[in-house]
């Protein structure tokens, strides 16, 4: 296996962040990160009790009031600092990224870590856009206008896929609008995340205004859910746990922002452009090892195309080269543990008694059987109703189901529980306008699949969830707007009061 990043060291003192340092934390129980490539541990720490992400609320609740004093153009200051920082970090970031979830380090530099710089110039420039309705004579007497004022403090919750992107996306949008917060990263996952706070607080971002808490969901997730001191929460996750989520913070009316699982389709008309389709389809759902809420899962196919679609993505599923994520060859790592292996193949494996598995569907042997590897797979001949159709799998495997008419492609593209992502490959633009406007999904490709930019929004429809991320349409999650009305007349009596009390 290639050079390996070492991390012990700069996580001796804890993977708890809290008012600018790390620490241990005290719940008294052990947690350790593993390399998926290897099953091998690289760090053992404390992991978080529920006092721990008191504290952690408290240093937020602490430092709430300056930040959100902060002029919105000091608060740009500080997170243009930050994407310096982390451009200088880059290789450290996407080593360990690489490290802790088994990504290619040619997807950790050339995504992950590049996408998260850009996201943090991005909001470095948002957060001086806090816009709302011009101010203006709306009833005549009075002049009203529109504040964005910042929520308090958000309890965020991450998941293992991105950690950190989705710590970016968790921590910019709400420190840009004058929040602060308390992260809880997944425990598999949370060294990123903590190198993201450390970075903030070298780009000048007061202690208090960035921390993490490194726990179990139970324990010290549904305590920050549930804190009284916590405002808001933002969870990305699967529907299960998010259903949970939402029922803890209801109980305290908390503000709430879900992006919860996908079952994307990649819907193929019999006009497309079939190597663009094949060739996108094999990219769409292998990237992160398939773990990505909007990464390709479901593709249906016009009848027409179906064969020779099939037959080509089988043929670029082989060349994929399975590796050590440190080779700079490797195209897909493991998945992020042996569990999430086992439960990708039990899915396969279900499949086969009503289905054909007509590439992959094992886990290699040989020099990378200790690691949570599994290859890319096709399966053709399911059901629509069948779990491989239905159910999130997270793995790298793509169903593919030919369909006839226009209608039933996009029929059958709708059902799902789910709505985060989709696409259409056609070469007829008002074919692909009508997909774009009837697939109930909140982003919908057409001809390409996947990618994302920091001006866009993203987030779900239906069992998808709620609320954007990235873009200035997050901070309809993070601000609060208030309405301010001004008496222009100075009369004491008003004639709205004989509706009260008195006459004309």
């Amino acid at each position: 296996m290639g050079n390996r990043f070492q991390v012990s060291d700069r996580f001796a003192d804890g993977a708890q962040y809290i008012g600018g340092r790390l620490r241990a934390g005290t719940s008294g129980q052990d947690h350790s990160v593993i390399d998926p490539a290897t099953g091998e541990s690289v760090l053992t720490y404390a992991l978080a009790s529920a006092a721990d992400v008191d504290e952690a609320v408290a240093a937020a609740k602490e430092a709430f009031p300056a930040w959100a004093g902060a002029t919105p153009g000091e608060r740009s200051d500080a997170l243009h600092r930050l994407a310096g920082v982390l451009a200088e970090r880059a290789e450290d970031f996407a080593r360990v990224e690489s490290l802790q979830c088994g990504k290619p380090l040619k997807l950790t530099t050339e995504f992950d870590v590049p996408g998260t710089v850009d996201n943090t110039a991005f909001f470095a420039g948002a957060a001086r856009h806090l816009q709302g309705q011009s101010a203006g004579e709306y009833s005549g007497d009075h002049t009203s206008y529109v504040r964005r004022e910042a929520i308090g403090v958000v309890g965020s919750i991450a998941p293992w896929n991105y950690p950190l992107q989705m710590a970016a996306w968790k921590i910019l949008p709400a420190i840009a609008a004058g929040n602060t917060i308390v992260l809880k990263p997944a425990e598999l996952t949370p060294l990123t995340s903590l190198m993201f706070a450390q970075a903030a607080k070298e780009a000048g971002i007061p202690d208090g205004v960035v921390n993490v808490v490194t726990g179990a969901g139970r324990v010290a997730g549904e305590h920050l859910v549930g804190h009284p001191d916590v405002a808001m929460t933002s969870f990305t996750g699967s529907t299960g746990v998010g259903k949970r989520v939402a029922e803890i913070a209801t109980a305290t009316v908390k503000r709430l922002h879900l992006e919860l699982g996908g079952k994307a389709p990649f819907v193929v008309f019999d006009d497309a452009d079939l190597e663009a389709a094949a060739q996108g389809a094999v990219a769409a759902s292998l990237i992160n090892s398939g773990q990505d809420c909007t990464a390709a899962t479901r593709a249906y196919v016009q009848r027409p195309l179906f064969d020779a679609f099939v037959a080509r993505v089988a043929e670029l599923m082989e060349t994929v080269r399975v590796g050590d994520p440190f080779d700079g060859t490797t195209d897909l790592g493991p998945l992020i543990s042996h569990v999430q292996r086992d439960r990708v193949a039990g899915f396969v494996e279900r499949a086969r008694a009503y289905a054909t598995v007509v590439t992959g569907g094992e886990a290699p042997g040989g020099a990378l059987e200790e690691g949570a590897y599994y290859r890319p797979t096709l399966i053709t001949g399911a059901p629509q109703d069948s779990e491989v159709v239905q159910s999130e799998i997270f793995g790298p495997v793509l169903v593919a189901l030919p369909f006839d008419g226009d209608d039933e492609g996009i029929r059958l593209a709708n059902d799902t529980p789910y709505g985060l992502a989709a696409s259409a490959w056609s070469r007829d633009v008002y074919r692909a306008n009508r997909a774009t406007r009837e697939i109930k999904a909140g982003c919908v490709w057409v001809n390409d699949h996947i990618p994302i930019i920091s001006e866009m929004p993203h987030g779900g429809y239906k069992a998808s969830g709620f609320g954007k991320d990235m873009s200035a349409y997050s901070f309809e999650e993070y601000t609060q707007v208030k309405h301010v009305m001004y008496d222009n007349t100075a009369v004491a009596a008003k004639d709205w009061h004989r509706t009260i009390f008195g006459d004309r």
